[in-house]
């Protein structure tokens, strides 16, 4: 039975993809350390270390599928080795004097390391498709939602009229960040290793810098500038960009749960019947999407924390800080992946009330427009007494629960400079929404 959520068969899509998991499966590692191997037999042909045969003979029987993967558990348990198991099982399957070639001057790290930035370089073209569908959703609703005005909110309170669609922009804005973020790592990221033993490919020496170039040519990957062992910082990079990925995910899934309350009601996650919020309330329509993506967001946030400790390593190598990446780089990648997908669901399908935005923006009996107010009067008066005249007309307003455009009205500071039909105008919520249109299309075009 599994022990992990991401695993387990009722839960594993709410916390994560079947894609990703895929890319993190052990078949799937498995076949990364014997491409690896196959790869490295094939470039030090090119030097004349190993016999063109010997390598064609490596490639041939480097397939996870050939493998005993039981053999190799209790291999690993036995010697408390991740990889010489393998090597030995790979060597005995090569036919002839093949076997002797295997994982000729290399270590078990450079195999290792090479393999998680395989799957990583694996794992890229799934966060991007998926980011890519996110900005084509949160683009959409920009687009849709353009001039719907809406109360913006700051410190949980009604502050200025804003657009829905300026909301979106800024997801879009942030997800198209994110987009680039990504592009930019990968020359840093998608990195071979083939170091030896201390890094200095002293085994290798007078090929050394030739085996490594071709081999990493094979795996399609950039050639290091010096030996990574216990240099971490490009991973602790992919790590952040992937753990501000997710956050930014359960920052809108946590927009999404405010907005859904039953007090706004302006937006809703998709719902459709057979969706049930609760096994003793019928009546509830429960954010359940964002709920479990916002989830996903708080359980891999310390997995950047877990990426930056992990650089801390000791001399030429240090296997306590680097077998961390085994265990948090899977899961940030699996949760992270399964947030996004979650979240291209919830944008794709939201349903948005306009009308009950439209409401909302009158819960204040006008309040919300006192900015507008005070810079109207401000040309008369100045802009601080201006503000001092309206702060108390506002505070008034709220305190004896009256129309704010009654009590300014009635205030001769107010009447003097602004008329009744001014004041009335100067109150109308979607008349007060700035730039948020033009920001909307700025986002759009970008």
């Amino acid at each position: 039975m599994p022990a992990h959520v991401t695993d387990s068969l009722f839960f594993r899509d709410l916390f994560g993809s079947a894609a990703m998991r895929a890319v993190f499966d052990d078949l799937n590692l498995l076949q990364k350390w014997l491409d690896y191997e196959a790869a490295l037999a094939r470039a030090e042909v090119t030097v004349g270390l190993v016999p063109a045969e010997a390598a064609a003979e490596i490639t041939r029987q480097a397939q996870a599928a050939h493998m005993d993967v039981e053999a190799i558990k209790a291999g690993v348990d036995k010697t408390i080795h991740p990889l010489v198991p393998v090597i030995w099982q790979l060597s005995a399957r090569c036919e002839g004097r093949a076997g002797h070639y295997v994982h000729w001057g290399a270590t078990t790290q450079d195999v290792m390391d090479t393999a998680i930035i395989l799957q990583i370089k694996e794992a890229l073209p799934l966060f991007e498709q998926t980011l890519d569908a996110l900005i084509a959703a949160a683009a959409g609703l920009a687009r849709t939602y353009r001039d719907t005005p809406m109360a913006g909110r700051t410190h949980g309170q009604q502050a200025l009229p804003i657009t829905f669609g300026f909301k979106a922009a800024v997801w879009l804005a942030e997800f198209k960040r994110h987009r680039q973020r990504l592009e930019a790592c990968k020359p840093r990221v998608l990195v071979g290793e083939f170091g030896g033993a201390v890094g200095t490919l002293a085994g290798v020496a007078d090929q050394g810098m030739a085996i490594n170039a071709a081999l990493c040519a094979e795996l399609g990957l950039n050639v290091p500038e010096i030996a990574w062992h216990t240099a971490r910082d490009h991973l602790a990079e992919f790590a952040s960009i992937i753990a501000m990925l997710c956050a930014t995910t359960g920052k809108i899934a946590h927009e999404v749960i405010d907005l859904q309350k039953t007090e706004f009601a302006e937006v809703e996650e998709p719902f459709e019947m057979g969706k049930v919020g609760s096994s003793t309330m019928p009546h509830k329509r429960n954010p359940m999407l964002c709920e479990a993506i916002l989830t996903l967001a708080r359980l891999t946030r310390r997995h950047a924390a877990t990426a930056v400790d992990a650089m801390l390593h000791e001399h030429e190598r240090d296997w306590s800080s680097f077998q961390m990446e085994w265990a948090y780089m899977p899961e940030l990648c699996v949760m992270t992946h399964g947030a996004m997908e979650l979240m291209q669901r919830v944008l794709s399908g939201l349903i948005v009330y306009p009308d009950h935005m439209l409401r909302n923006l009158n819960t204040t009996g006008g309040l919300l427009l006192a900015e507008r107010v005070m810079l109207a009067l401000g040309t008369a008066i100045g802009r601080q007494q201006a503000h001092d005249v309206i702060y108390e007309a506002a505070m008034y307003s709220f305190e004896q629960r009256q129309p704010f455009a009654e009590v300014l009205k009635q205030d001769t500071a107010v009447s003097a400079h602004l008329s009744p039909e001014a004041i009335d105008s100067l109150l109308d919520p979607t008349q007060y929404t700035g730039l948020s249109a033009a920001y909307v299309d700025r986002v759009l075009n970008s």
